[in-house]
């Protein structure tokens, strides 16, 4: 056994060590690796094993997740790429959940915020963690590029979260036209012609604003060619008021607006023009927020169910188990119509 005194005391200010630790319990560092690891080979009494932990509580020891990974050859971590837009609600409930899932199969999730940077350099900063995989949470800075170096990294799994796949990832495709075409019919059936489609003017959610546009215009052909007027806005109340007057101007009947927050935005500017909803202009967002169903008159959207976390979760781990796996893809929405009083 390691003797209290034979290492020098521990200077003030500095993170105890395993050392610390043994020489607080009166053991060798491999018995407090045994312990705090929960080794079986390490044939440690289980009295030995409590005065170890009571040594490593007392002293405030946490192991070194970096050198605990360097010796496993794995870091545990999860990185999850965050888009470089403002996070709503939909996406704070989805990484909580996901976090506590893949903490229940042992990985620890980390949130990586924007980078200001795209492809390769984007990698490179994702890759500096060493995670054991990536999932990218509609973060259009992803691209073939980034997978590659992560790759070369020794990242074990690329995961891509979005509307298209990304070469060389596996993927959860969302299927987003799917839910401007469920919109457009909404509106469509209740008798509207010309329909405006609002789509941000954030670039970072083309990706998803583009084909929601085409879901409309697909259903606009098969009900006999309905006129669809693109409308670009940004989520900004002074921007507001001018796009109400263009609507207006442009004779707009029907309006599918990108999401529920963009929707609030619109029916608003448009009550306070004096324009009735839905009389004059019928309004249907997405994603069913709670802010939807607030409004006055409440809210027709589009509901997305997502594929669970917890199946996320264990498609992370299945393949993190099996690095060599080829690219899979897996759909992950499937939309439908909430009909309210706003269509």
């Amino acid at each position: 056994m390691a003797s209290p005194s034979s290492s020098s005391p521990r200077p003030a200010g500095t993170p105890p060590t395993s050392s610390d630790v043994a020489r607080a319990a009166g053991v060798s560092r491999a018995t407090v690796s045994y312990v705090l690891n929960d080794t079986e080979g390490g044939r440690v009494s289980e009295a030995t094993r409590e005065r170890v932990r009571e040594a490593a509580r007392q002293l405030g020891y946490v192991p070194h997740a970096v050198a605990r990974a360097l010796r496993a050859g794995r870091s545990g971590i999860v990185l999850l790429t965050a888009p470089a837009v403002t996070v709503g609600p939909l996406f704070a409930r989805m990484f909580a959940e996901l976090q506590q899932e893949l903490s229940e199969l042992g990985h620890t999730a980390v949130l990586y915020g924007p980078t200001g940077v795209r492809g390769a350099a984007a990698g490179r900063r994702w890759a500096e963690l060493r995670p054991d995989a990536v999932l990218s949470l509609r973060d259009d800075s992803m691209d073939e590029d980034a997978v590659a170096v992560l790759h070369q990294a020794g990242v074990k799994v690329v995961l891509g979260f979005g509307p298209v796949p990304v070469a060389g990832a596996h993927a959860l495709v969302t299927d987003e036209e799917q839910v401007g075409f469920h919109a457009a019919t909404r509106l469509l059936s209740a008798g509207r012609r010309t329909l405006g489609v609002i789509t941000p003017v954030d670039p970072s959610l083309r990706g998803f604003a583009e084909p929601r546009l085409a879901g409309v215009e697909r259903a606009a052909r098969a009900h006999g060619g309905a006129t669809v007027v693109r409308q670009p806005l940004s989520l900004d109340e002074e921007a507001a008021p001018r796009w109400a007057r263009q609507c207006a101007a442009d004779g707009i009947d029907g309006l599918f607006a990108y999401n529920d927050e963009y929707a609030a935005l619109a029916l608003r500017a448009l009550q306070d023009a004096g324009v009735r909803v839905p009389e004059g202009i019928a309004v249907v967002g997405a994603d069913d927020l709670l802010i939807g169903r607030l409004l006055r008159p409440r809210l027709t959207t589009v509901r997305l169910d997502y594929m669970p976390s917890r199946e996320i979760a264990r498609l992370l781990d299945r393949l993190i188990g099996a690095p060599g796996t080829p690219p899979e893809t897996h759909d992950m929405l499937r939309a439908e119509i909430v009909v309210r009083e706003s269509a």
